[in-house]
């Protein structure tokens, strides 16, 4: 599957206009300054964009950051203006013909954001072997991807590779495929609908149980939305089967419990996370109003404590006393087949 994906985006596509369906497609929907943001990278690096929107958590000022599957580069150019000249990022790809367009620009980037030094640099590698391009365990603040984890062939090494590298509270944000059901062989075989991001698209249950076995306690859905199959060929050959482009957040925190329990806590945010002053939504259940007080578990009381996010949160209470099951409108949503939106765009 190596040699058919790096085949599809080294050889088969040149521009994003090449692709055959919309799960991997740009996502319009993007707030001014984003769009700022993507108008500061080199019109070549935008052409050759396979992703699913664009992939930004908050708060990455000065942070170290690695972009899983980078392709030419332009969400590592897009975050390289976030984290600033004293942040980092690592793009790491296998394809070649890709990442000859990512290094090309290198120089042009450091110049047009003005920065004395480049804060962006590209490994060619597979996203399962991390080890193997000396990225050290516990030295990345965040990992980002974007509409590639489903192209890989094994899923279980490239989280386990990326619970390695995080730092303590560090934190998985990425866009990808899920399927409502277990992908049959003879369709992940094919080349065309494992190259769009479909077939080699993981069951979504199976992919949070996976998570969670490797360290990822609980699994934060951000958004999520019903992918239009808008091209009758690929749409007859998958069937029944229904997909869905997703945001995940996964935090590497420790003392979570499987099941999200209740002992009173609750947090107060501060309104200090930049462009969040009036709200931050952790994820899609978990909202936060600046100045009032929100009930929480003891999960995401732990989380938010190892997080970068601790420093714009009050912490109220103690764990001196359990009440049980933790249960609030707060608890953590499934994908959603039936009810996410059908659009011609893609992931988030």
């Amino acid at each position: 599957m190596h040699d058919i994906v790096k085949d599809y985006y080294g050889k088969v596509l040149t521009s994003s206009e090449d692709l055959q369906t919309n799960a991997c497609c740009t996502d319009d929907n993007l707030s001014p300054t984003l769009k700022a943001i993507l108008a500061n990278i080199h019109a070549d690096v935008m052409a050759r964009y396979y992703g699913c929107g664009l992939v930004t958590p908050e708060l990455l000022h000065n942070c170290h950051v690695l972009d899983l599957g980078c392709g030419a580069g332009r969400d590592c150019y897009a975050i390289a203006q976030m984290v600033g000249e004293h942040g980092s990022v690592i793009g790491v790809d296998m394809t070649e013909q890709q990442l000859a367009v990512a290094t090309q620009y290198i120089e042009y980037h450091r110049d047009k954001f003005g920065y004395q030094q480049a804060n962006t640099q590209f490994l060619t590698g597979y996203i399962e072997q991390l080890d193997q391009l000396n990225i050290a365990d516990n030295s990345i603040d965040v990992v980002v991807s974007n509409c590639v984890i489903n192209l890989s062939p094994d899923k279980n090494a490239v989280l386990r590779e990326i619970f390695r590298i995080l730092k303590p509270g560090g934190e998985l944000y990425f866009s990808d495929v899920y399927a409502d059901r277990r992908v049959p062989t003879h369709l992940r075989d094919d080349p065309l609908l494992y190259g769009e991001c479909l077939s080699g698209a993981l069951y979504w249950n199976d992919f949070e149980q996976l998570a969670k076995t490797i360290g990822f306690i609980e699994p934060r859905l951000v958004t999520s939305r019903a992918i239009a199959i808008n091209n009758e060929d690929v749409a007859q050959r998958l069937g029944q089967i229904k997909f869905v482009s997703a945001t995940y957040r996964l935090f590497k925190a420790s003392k979570l419990e499987t099941v999200p329990q209740d002992y009173g806590l609750s947090v107060t945010y501060q309104g200090s996370i930049p462009e969040h002053q009036l709200k931050f939504d952790l994820d899609q259940d978990s909202r936060f109003i600046s100045g009032q007080v929100t009930k929480v578990s003891g999960n995401t009381w732990h989380t938010l404590q190892q997080s970068r996010f601790k420093s714009h949160f009050v912490f109220n209470g103690n764990f001196s006393t359990h009440h049980g099951i933790f249960s609030s409108k707060n608890t953590h949503s499934s994908l959603d087949f039936s009810t996410a939106t059908i659009t011609k765009g893609c992931c988030q």
